[in-house]
């Protein structure tokens, strides 16, 4: 079973007598479940297992979302490419395609566009799946059996995040905004969620932005794990192999050689600093576009 039988059974939609008798169906359809367009957001849910996505389905539609599904790889990635949704969950042993590669052909057919946030699910103890599912761009994973409650709270943090900033939203402007911070060859501007470096524009997924704004915006500061997932993730608790990935991945998109960084510094023991120039002086290197310090 890959949700809680206790949430499934007692509080799922089927205890409060759901109409969605052809879930199934809808599923391997990609279709729309419930009603029209919520106003939270829209969720593409991609998971082989009917009972699972139905009890998705239904904790997110009642949080006001809007919800299709789809049961394989292929019918996920052309339900994207079709409606491009806010947000993604996907299962990561799917038929037909898996959700590695599923994920893999999500990004790479981005082409610069905002990226589509993605939720991976996973088997509870393979830590080398959710590593690889970080790997190839997903931004959040949660473990199998899992309540889904936990998910509808992931699921509302990484679109919060993941909105704050878009053109003519609402926190356009206010502390996920502000102004373009340049350092050491990188331009990054909040507002928009663009990165370039040298000029050349980067394919940073949502976390890795924001993993690269807070470093940008606390130079010279020893950042321990756990700190970094409560202000980057916004959880209290988690997998800290996750900060570790995704530093681990910021680094190979901005360093020279990823192999010896000079810009994120391991300090051993205590977490990373963010070195903005460390041959010329960090004192002098961090600036915003208008060149104020």
């Amino acid at each position: 079973m890959a949700v809680s039988d206790v949430e499934r059974t007692n509080e799922g939609p089927g205890a409060e007598g759901s109409d969605r008798t052809g879930a199934q169906g809808e599923a391997q359809a990609g279709g729309q479940v419930g009603a029209p367009a919520g106003a939270q957001g829209s969720v593409l849910v991609v998971d082989d297992d009917p009972t699972v996505s139905e009890v998705v389905a239904g904790y997110l539609e009642r949080a006001g979302f809007s919800v299709r599904l789809a049961a394989d790889g292929p019918s996920g990635l052309r339900a994207a490419e079709e409606q491009r949704p806010d947000l993604m969950v996907l299962d990561l042993m799917l038929p037909g395609m898996d959700g590695l590669e599923v994920c893999r052909r999500l990004r790479a057919g981005e082409n610069g566009a905002r990226p589509v946030p993605v939720i991976m699910l996973t088997a509870r103890g393979d830590e080398d799946d959710r590593i690889l599912g970080l790997e190839v761009g997903a931004d959040d994973y949660v473990t199998k059996p899992f309540s889904p409650r936990e998910l509808v709270l992931r699921v509302r943090s990484v679109l919060r995040r993941a909105q704050a900033g878009a053109p003519g939203s609402a926190a356009e402007g206010g502390p996920e905004g502000g102004p373009r911070l340049a350092v050491a060859g990188l331009v990054l501007d909040p507002g928009a969620r663009r990165a370039h470096k040298e000029g050349r524009e980067l394919a940073l997924t949502l976390r890795e932005f924001d993993l690269l704004a807070y470093f940008l915006r606390h130079p010279g500061q020893v950042c321990d794990r756990e700190r970094l997932m409560r202000e980057v993730w916004g959880w209290d608790f988690g997998d800290l192999s996750t900060v570790t990935v995704h530093v681990r991945r910021l680094r190979g998109k901005i360093e020279d050689d990823p192999g010896n960084p000079r810009l994120i510094r391991t300090v051993w023991g205590a977490g990373y600093r963010f070195e903005p120039a460390p041959d010329t002086g960090a004192e002098h290197a961090f600036r915003t576009e208008d060149g104020h310090a």
